[in-house]
């Protein structure tokens, strides 16, 4: 068993059944999965576009048995210290946001964005599809 650092993408595609949500599935049945907290705003904002309330939004996340880890001072300025490095990429803030936490934990991160393959950051990505 060991830790992982979730992606809002892989997280969606497990939410909205899409290819790779069973690899997502066993990995949160196996894994211990962290998040940052701005990954999971950006979770809990995609299903609210789609008109879910936010009491269930919250039961939904709980109910993915992950552990939030708040974006603090020193995750936050490594996030804005990976934008030259991701720029080109089009990485947004919730995709560094979740770099930024692998890096501050020294885990591997599960993506859905194929994208991050590309990365050099001393990050190993895993893609689930």
């Amino acid at each position: 068993m060991s830790e992982l650092v979730l992606d809002t993408s892989a997280v969606l595609a497990l939410l909205n059944d899409e290819t790779g949500a069973a690899a997502v599935a066993e990995v949160l049945e196996r894994d211990t999965c962290i998040m940052s907290s701005v990954n999971v705003a950006e979770v809990a904002a995609r299903l609210a576009d789609r008109g879910i309330p936010e009491a269930v939004v919250t039961e939904i996340m709980h109910s993915l048995n992950l552990s939030m880890v708040e974006f603090g001072f020193g995750t936050a300025c490594r996030c804005g210290a990976l934008r030259p490095a991701t720029r080109s990429l089009g990485l947004s803030l919730g995709d560094r946001a979740c770099l930024s936490l692998a890096l501050e934990r020294g885990r591997s991160v599960l993506t859905a964005d194929r994208a991050w393959v590309g990365l050099d950051l001393g990050v190993d990505i895993r893609v689930i599809r």
